[in-house]
């Protein structure tokens, strides 16, 4: 299981320069369009924001959590996914996020209002399902973690 969470993936060139492509853009236009805004405003969004209504999280989560819950995911996770570091376990955690916020907090909107939510999703499910590529931090790691084992 730790094997294929801190995996790389594949190591053809061809697919690894499209999972940077997809890394890098997710992850700069999350953290530039979305996640910095509200690292930035956390003062005035922490008692307004949205808590989703799920029984997994209406027993501890407040307005202040899922902010910050939502900033790690936004901000951290996806400087994460631009590095290729820890790719499989930033992306579950963003595909978490993002999967809370098309289907619970905008689950009573039309289709088109949650189609960012659903591409930022399927982004990061692809990179859960894929791994970082060899043009990343996990790719270098493998190789050292293969080295010290052998």
């Amino acid at each position: 299981m730790r094997k294929w969470l801190f995996s790389n993936g594949t190591s053809a060139t061809s697919a690894s320069l499209g999972l940077l492509f997809l890394r890098v853009g997710i992850g700069v236009l999350m953290i530039t369009q979305h996640g910095w805004q509200k690292y930035q405003n956390f003062a005035e969004l922490k008692e307004k924001f949205t808590v989703p209504k799920t029984i997994l999280l209406n027993s501890w989560m407040n307005p202040t959590t899922s902010l910050a819950c939502t900033v790690f995911a936004e901000v951290a996770c996806c400087a994460l996914l631009i590095l290729g570091m820890a790719t499989r376990p930033a992306a579950a955690v963003l595909a978490f996020t993002m999967g809370i916020a098309a289907f619970v907090v905008l689950g009573d909107q039309p289709w088109a209002n949650r189609e960012l939510g659903l591409l930022y999703l399927t982004g990061a499910l692809t990179l859960l399902f894929t791994g970082a590529g060899a043009f990343s931090f996990d790719a270098r790691f493998c190789v050292v973690k293969k080295r010290m084992f052998r």
